[in-house]
């Protein structure tokens, strides 16, 4: 919120010297430059408005006030004053600065969404250097946003040569901002060739200059990000992880930061999510999404929804989970494979197998997103009873795994593997790769996806008839699925262990309520039951009445998790 402060403390007294509002007006603009340097940006937010009160800024201070309300979250006050900022600078024949404040400025823009305004900032921002014939660091910076747009338009190799380019300039000048941002584009650039060994050390080049050197913050922000991004890509999660560490404090630093925060709760999540933690996980996803939220129209949120959506898929909230992914999905964001691998939990194998075949397809030549979606493709394909499309799956996968070189990906290829030879009846071979796959998953500190594999382990020493190891399998992962919450993954290991089922539904249910109750489990909703029930809605909204009750429960989902507790799916 601004600090108000009336127009009578402006009016200057007539004297021989500067009256007492020209000093309050030092003396809060002083105020605002200091909290700005100690990256106090609520502080630098309200003193720098209230100096700008009927004195104009010039533009160096508007420019300090842009950032500080864009790192605060007043996206529109940031792109106003940018403008004014840039604007100030060309009347003072600063146009170096004036160039590099449009060029921060279409960086919001494109941020926010708003691409054909950008395109005219930085088009502007050529401009000017166009008239001017100097050479300055800038020039470095108008590089990047046509690299990055070969970078996206699939054109890597063109992007690494400008990113070059202005690892040169920035290297002459010493421009740290450059310096991070060039060599950021550069990794990114090398990964998306398919050298993400030469990638990852520009990568670590990047952050290297934003830990050690005099980087901005709206500069640093964006490097963490697009860091971890690059991480996740490759899935290099011990990367990952140090630098969403690094993230984290970073933004810890700054109390005041709204962007780059909801972020870095997301990747905070993910990797709570894989250690276990899911309930902490939850917690910061929850927390993701508020932030993210205000103000709305933050692209990042689709992530946090995504995250949101695996998180209630892997404890049994199907109907919640398929709202999170279809909110992802109106943010922009893709809902794959998460959504096919929550039609397969809910027994809509075929919807599930028609889902991934086509990701796969759209993804034929996206090494990373067709990496996320063979994983999928072989569980879902093995469940259809297509074992030859899953061994396939399996192969290619396992040819990523190499390509990558990274732990994860050999640890979900093995997983796989096992599975197929399972699924085609050779029990002892997949053991063998079973057993990597748990070594690697524990290695990697990964509960959820270790226990997964104990499963499949105890399936096939069943095959082997050594009921003895299958039994114990199952007894070790039923209390790591207990532990974590994984609602349907424990009724899978309760009908293993061959678990007689109830005689009598518990809480007094009807055998017509508890087939409603195995219906609201898959997410139905009412015209859904009523349709495979042949009755009409208001029966199943009279049954859910009478069912709640007994139950002692007041939602769906509350009664989802009733239902997995006490085996009635």
């Amino acid at each position: 919120m601004l600090v108000e402060i009336p127009s009578a403390r402006w009016v200057l007294v007539v004297s021989d010297g500067p009256g007492p509002g020209a000093a309050m007006h030092t003396d809060v603009l002083t105020q605002g430059r200091e909290s700005y340097a100690r990256w106090a940006w609520k502080a630098a937010y309200e003193e720098l408005s209230a100096a700008q009160g009927e004195t104009p800024l010039p533009g160096a201070d508007l420019y300090r006030l842009a950032v500080a309300a864009y790192l605060t979250g007043a996206d529109a006050a940031a792109v106003e004053t940018f403008q004014r900022a840039h604007h100030a600078l060309v009347d003072q024949g600063e146009v170096a600065r004036a160039v590099r404040c449009g060029f921060w400025l279409g960086i919001v823009l494109v941020q926010r969404g708003h691409h054909a305004q950008a395109g005219g900032w930085l088009a502007r921002a050529q401009r000017l250097l166009a008239e001017e014939p100097l050479d300055c660091v800038e020039r470095g910076y108008l590089l990047l946003p046509g690299a990055l747009r070969s970078l996206e338009g699939g054109d890597p190799s063109a992007a690494y040569a400008v990113f070059g380019e202005a690892i040169e300039i920035a290297d002459r000048f010493g421009d740290p901002d450059l310096v991070a941002l060039s060599r950021l584009g550069r990794g990114q650039a090398l990964v998306a060739m398919g050298e993400a060994g030469a990638g990852v050390a520009m990568l670590d080049e990047a952050m290297l200059a934003v830990t050690t050197g005099d980087v901005s913050p709206i500069a640093a922000g964006l490097v963490y990000c697009a860091l971890i991004l690059a991480c996740r890509q490759i899935f290099d999660l011990r990367r990952a992880q140090e630098w969403t560490a690094a993230l984290s404090r970073w933004c810890a630093a700054q109390p005041d930061l709204k962007p780059y925060r909801g972020q870095c709760l997301v990747h905070r999540s993910e990797i709570m999510q894989l250690r276990g933690e899911w309930p902490e996980a939850m917690e910061e996803v929850r927390r993701a999404c508020a932030h993210l939220n205000e103000p709305p129209g933050d692209p990042v949120l689709g992530m946090a929804l995504y995250q949101q959506g695996e998180l209630l898929r892997l404890r049994g909230e199907f109907a919640r989970a398929e709202q999170a992914y279809r909110e992802a999905s109106e943010c922009g964001h893709p809902i794959q494979p998460g959504l096919a691998l929550l039609r397969l939990a809910q027994g809509r194998v075929g919807d599930a197998a028609a889902a991934v075949r086509r990701v796969l397809d759209e993804a034929e030549s996206d090494r990373v997103a067709r990496s996320r979606a063979l994983a999928a493709y072989a569980e879902i394909m093995l469940a259809a009873g297509d074992v030859e499309a899953a061994r396939a799956g399996t192969d290619e996968l396992e040819v990523l795994a190499a390509d990558f070189d990274a732990p994860y990906l050999w640890a979900v290829a093995a997983t796989a593997r096992g599975a197929v030879l399972l699924a085609d009846g050779h029990p002892r071979g997949s053991c063998v790769a079973l057993r990597r796959a748990w070594t690697s998953w524990h290695q990697l500190e990964a509960p959820y996806e270790a226990a997964r594999v104990r499963v499949l382990m105890a399936r096939a020493c069943r095959e082997l008839e050594d009921h003895d190891t299958a039994e114990m399998e199952l007894d070790a992962v039923r209390h790591v699925f207990e532990q974590l919450g994984a609602a349907p993954a424990l009724a899978r290991v309760a009908e293993l262990s061959g678990m007689p089922a109830r005689r009598e539904a518990p809480a007094g249910l009807t055998p017509r309520e508890v087939e409603v109750l195995k219906l609201v489990v898959t997410g139905a909703t009412n015209r859904e039951i009523a349709d495979r029930l042949v009755i009409s809605e208001k029966t199943v909204a009279r049954h859910l009445d009478n069912m709640f009750p007994k139950l002692g429960v007041s939602s769906r989902a509350a009664a989802t998790a009733f239902a997995y507790q006490h085996k009635l799916v």
